[in-house]
């Protein structure tokens, strides 16, 4: 019997890839009992830019929603490569994939057991773990973005770099300096006043958005005339 090439994943989950978002994920769902026994009935969910708690919800959304959303993210990693048009390119950069994969994973789940503590009564720094948290992350993504190959679904998406190979990989060149200086901007930006810092973070990422869609346009248009 052959199987449709639609149904095969480009990048064959392993054991050795899958064994530490799994863990991660079931230390989450071990903790959200835990938390769940011991959350009082409202807990803090949500904070403003000067880490003051601005929302609460009930125990159980604090203690299960954050486990349900890392699994989500977890099985939607799993499913890309099936649907991407383009799950050929997925074999070129696997292991950056399992890589992000795992960060992302570790990501939610560092923030869920923080931010349990903070429902649980404990005096955590939420204004300044959680950016510097978020920093670390971009500089991960950063150091590795310029390995990530033409696809549907990661990396910085527009018309341009999408029809040509060569604007792809320029494009996320400069991403991935930028996704680096982001990371730093949201480190060292927690020694600034909380003000401050959020009107620099805030026209950093806008800044940080807009140069690699403008870049891959005009990089674009100077390929296509040298054509």
């Amino acid at each position: 019997m052959i199987l449709n090439s639609n149904y095969i994943n480009p990048i064959k989950p392993t054991l050795k890839t899958e064994i530490i978002p799994i863990i991660l994920i079931l230390l989450g769902g071990a903790a959200s009992f835990y938390f769940y026994a011991n959350f009082p009935d409202k807990v803090p969910t949500h904070w403003n830019y000067k880490g003051e708690v601005d929302a609460y919800s009930g125990k159980a959304f604090g203690a299960f929603f954050f486990p349900a959303l890392n699994l989500g993210i977890y099985l939607l990693f799993l499913g890309i490569p099936y649907l991407d048009p383009r799950k050929s390119r997925y074999q070129e950069f696997a292991k950056v994939y399992h890589i992000f994969k795992a960060i992302f994973v570790l990501f939610m789940t560092l923030l869920y057991f923080y931010t349990g503590l903070a429902g649980l009564g404990y005096p955590v720094s939420i204004g300044v773990v959680i950016p510097a948290a978020v920093g670390i992350l971009f500089i991960v993504i950063g150091n590795y973005t310029a390995k990530i190959k033409s696809n549907w679904f990661m990396g910085i998406r527009t018309p341009w770099t999408l029809s040509n190979e060569e604007v792809w990989n320029k494009t996320h060149r400069l991403g991935g300096k930028i996704f680096i200086l982001l990371g730093l901007i949201m480190i060292f930006g927690t020694f600034l006043p909380g003000e401050i810092f959020w009107k620099v973070f805030i026209i950093s990422v806008i800044g940080g958005s807009l140069i690699p869609i403008i870049y891959s346009y005009l990089l674009y248009r100077k390929v296509e005339k040298k054509k």
